[in-house]
């Protein structure tokens, strides 16, 4: 078997069956290829709409909300290809493109790939990254102080570390767990996924991993359309599908991510650096939206809602910090 994709479903049945729609008949037909679809739903509506328009698709339910880490690696347990592919169900396939990343991954000496992800109306969006000593790129999501961040970092005339458009074939540190291919031999070696994580930042403290067994990359040449967020923010009730809203539940389980990723890939230094930069930019924020806002005419209490939910979920980190720090195993699941 040459190649087992693995899609995880939560509440995503309808995306995974226009996923499976977009695949091209040679993609369904090939018998060096199997899909495989792990189910975190508490129903049977995805296995049933699976047992009767794909029978050929692999089940595998979990029985609890398991969220991406473990569920994938359920998948990967029970996998038989020599490389395997975590697709979200989010994406349309465009034609060649699992067969031709394929191809082109087999004859390389790279250990995992990714490929350039685009919205649906063509535009490039984000498909990996480069890593940033302890983490320090996630400040600029911060209020307010990351914009400060941000003016620091231009003036020393910092790199961007995300990929957006890449090149044809583009080394990176860590590709989107939207697509990423991995030869297995290298996950024999580094491990599965972290099962401490539940949703976000998991493939990136992956990949930290992988990177010690080769190299990673992406091929820009190579499309698929990921409607990205699409199906978390309609299982969370997330007022939006992006990753920069640290307000709500869905920002919380990314804050908790991003500091668990940092301690468990940099150390504890490290994690108190990117923990101290959100504690402090809670008072910042609260100061600079006031004298911002009444410098523009606008209401000074105008972001406070927001900067308030941020506060709570910063507060909600440092009770779960010395669990973090100490390293024990633990299910970080926030939403």
């Amino acid at each position: 078997m040459r190649l087992s994709i693995i899609i995880v479903n939560y509440k995503s049945t309808a995306y995974i069956l226009d996923c499976l729609a977009s695949a091209e008949p040679a993609l369904i037909n090939d018998a060096e290829i199997e899909w495989i679809v792990v189910d975190n739903e508490d129903s049977s509506v995805c296995k049933d709409a699976l047992s009767h328009q794909y029978p050929f698709v692999k089940y595998v339910f979990m029985g609890y909300n398991a969220g991406f880490a473990r569920a994938n690696n359920a998948g990967i347990k029970i996998a038989s290809g020599t490389h395997v592919l975590l697709l979200n169900p989010d994406t349309i396939l465009k034609p060649g493109s699992i067969h031709e990343c394929l191809h082109r991954f087999e004859k390389s000496n790279h250990i995992a790939c990714g490929v350039q992800l685009i919205y649906p109306n063509g535009e490039p969006q984000f498909s990996g990254s480069n890593f940033v000593k302890g983490g320090m790129n996630h400040l600029l999501e911060l209020p307010y102080w990351g914009s400060v961040v941000k003016f620091m970092a231009s003036l020393f005339k910092t790199s961007k570390p995300s990929i957006i458009k890449a090149e044809t074939e583009q080394k990176v540190n860590w590709v989107s767990g939207a697509y990423l291919m991995v030869k297995r031999s290298a996950i024999d070696n580094a491990g599965l996924l972290d099962e401490d994580f539940f949703l976000y930042a998991e493939e990136v403290e992956w990949c930290s991993r992988l990177n010690k067994q080769g190299t990673i990359c992406i091929y820009g040449d190579i499309e698929v359309i990921h409607l990205i967020g699409t199906s978390i923010q309609s299982a969370t009730r997330s007022v939006d599908n992006s990753y920069t809203n640290l307000s709500d539940k869905k920002g919380f389980q990314l804050i908790v991510s991003n500091h668990l990723r940092i301690r468990k890939q940099y150390g504890i230094f490290w994690f108190f650096c990117l923990l101290l930069n959100y504690s402090w930019a809670i008072p910042f924020s609260f100061i600079a939206s006031f004298i911002v806002n009444l410098l523009k005419l606008n209401n000074p209490f105008k972001d406070y809602g927001y900067i308030s939910g941020f506060a709570i979920n910063v507060f909600e980190l440092w009770r779960l910090a010395p669990i973090i720090i100490s390293g024990k195993p633990h299910f970080y699941k926030c939403i």
